[in-house]
C-alpha cells in the first residue's frame, strides 16, 4: 500500500510540474528572442565601445547610443523572426517597442551605474551583467505588450 502511495504522489508531482511548464511556443519565442538579442548585443557593445573608446564620449551617452541602435535593429528582427507578427499597425508597435526599450534603457543604465560605481566592476563586465538582467524585462514586455 505504501508503494502505491509513493507512485501516486510521484505521478501527481509530475502532473503538477508538467501543468506549470512554460508553453513550448513561448520557449521557442524566447530562444529566437535570444538569437536576435545576441545580434543586438553585438551592435550595442560595438557602438558603445566605439563611442566610449574611440570617440571618447561619456560612458552613459555611449551606453545609451549603443542601446538605441540595437533596439532599433531589434524591433524589425523581432517583429518578423521572433514574434512572426504582421500587424498592419507597425507604427503603433514601434511606439510600444520604443516604450519598452526606454524602460529597458533606464534599467540598463541603472544596473551599469550600480555595478560600476557601487560594486566597482569593470565597465564592460557591468554592461554584460546589465544586458543579461534586462533581457528578461525586454522579452516579457515585448511578448505581452508590444506583439501580444
Amino acid at each position: 500500500m505504501q508503494n502505491h502511495n509513493f507512485i501516486y504522489r510521484s505521478q501527481l508531482t509530475i502532473s503538477i510540474f508538467a501543468a506549470n511548464m512554460p508553453d513550448q511556443i513561448l520557449i521557442e519565442k524566447f530562444l529566437r528572442f535570444c538569437i536576435i538579442g545576441f545580434i543586438g548585443f553585438a551592435i550595442d557593445f560595438g557602438t558603445t565601445y566605439s563611442f566610449k573608446e574611440k570617440l571618447k564620449l561619456n560612458k552613459y551617452l555611449s551606453n545609451s547610443a549603443g542601446f538605441v541602435f540595437a533596439a532599433s535593429t531589434n524591433f524589425f528582427l523581432n517583429r518578423y523572426f521572433t514574434f512572426r507578427n504582421e500587424d498592419p499597425e507597425m507604427l503603433l508597435q514601434f511606439f510600444k517597442f520604443a516604450m519598452v526599450a526606454v524602460v529597458g534603457l533606464g534599467l540598463n543604465n541603472l544596473f551599469v551605474f550600480l555595478f560600476t560605481d557601487k560594486v566597482k566592476l569593470n565597465f564592460y563586465k557591468a554592461k554584460v551583467a546589465a544586458v543579461a538582467i534586462v533581457l528578461f524585462w525586454n522579452f516579457g514586455a515585448n511578448n505581452f505588450f508590444t506583439f501580444g
